[in-house]
């Protein structure tokens, strides 16, 4: 036998410790699981089901793909989607750049002034100027009617600054320090050092804007009155509130309605699996520990 067999015929892999909190916290985990589900399960099976009620069904009773034919048909809904599109993926790089930003300057200790920048920064997080304040900002900034309303109050998130903020101090000093030594500027080390080092920390803190931008509905309804500026979530409200709903015979109306909300969530449940790998993943994978 050579060594290398003998090597594996002597491990012995450790057995796992089931402890009492390992129970009780994959049971709590696997009951908030179910709760969650059962909605979202409610609400696949009515659109499915072309006699869909208020109950609660596990299966279609009559399986059907009319209300989804009819979403995707409605030439209403185009612009507002393509305008949601936009509105989100505008927002949330415009978000990054802020957050990262805002967030590479407050990690520079030597500069003066830091604590209290930081200070200004997390008192907007407990007080806000209220919404009749900004609306009147917005109008007297002429942003009213326009998607730069919609875009900008969301664009400044300082939880997401001080999430990024939080995460960049966690690189190795030793990574700036080298990076000095070699000559590059403090824009070079955002770039060339903390941004790759930081994907993580991106797909997180940007799907977080995309989903905060694609559901906006608030801003849509304060700053927005004209019609072809409605994004796809208001259009939908309008769909399932205003009774605004395409007629089909033999088909229920909360088919339609339920329909229209599974494609509201679809672009997400599509994104999130391409950024799931990003959040378990280190931000000093293949760098200088210390």
């Amino acid at each position: 036998m050579s060594e290398e067999n003998a090597r594996k015929a002597v491990y012995v892999k450790p057995k796992t410790k089931i402890t009492a909190f390992t129970v009780v916290n994959t049971i709590v985990f696997i009951l908030i699981s179910i709760f969650i589900l059962i909605p979202i399960w409610k609400v696949l099976v009515d659109s499915l089901d072309g006699t869909a009620g208020y109950g609660m069904r596990l299966w279609p009773k009559e399986f059907t793909l009319s209300a989804y034919k009819m979403v995707a048909t409605r030439s209403n809904l185009y612009v507002p989607f393509l305008i949601s599109i936009l509105v989100t993926v505008a927002g949330s790089l415009m978000g990054l750049v802020l957050s990262t930003l805002g967030a590479y300057v407050l990690i520079q200790w030597e500069m003066p002034g830091r604590n209290l920048f930081s200070w200004m920064l997390l008192f907007t997080m407990l007080f806000s100027g209220g919404m009749i304040p900004t609306y009147i900002v917005m109008r007297n900034l002429h942003l009213t009617n326009t998607l730069w309303s919609v875009i900008l109050p969301l664009a400044m998130n300082v939880y997401n600054l001080v999430l990024m903020r939080n995460f960049f101090e966690g690189i190795p000093a030793s990574l700036y320090e080298s990076a000095k030594l070699d000559g590059c500027t403090p824009m070079g080390i955002f770039i060339k050092i903390v941004l790759p080092l930081s994907k993580a920390a991106l797909a997180a803190i940007g799907l977080m804007f995309a989903v905060g931008y694609w559901n906006d509905y608030t801003n849509f309804r304060l700053y927005i009155t004209d019609n072809k500026l409605f994004n796809f979530q208001m259009k939908l409200r309008n769909m399932v509130m205003d009774s605004d709903l395409p007629t089909e015979v033999g088909l229920s109306p909360n088919t339609i309605q339920n329909a229209a909300i599974i494609v509201a969530i679809i672009p997400f449940m599509i994104l999130y699996p391409f950024c799931q790998d990003y959040f378990v993943k280190g931000v000093n994978v293949g760098a200088v520990k210390e």
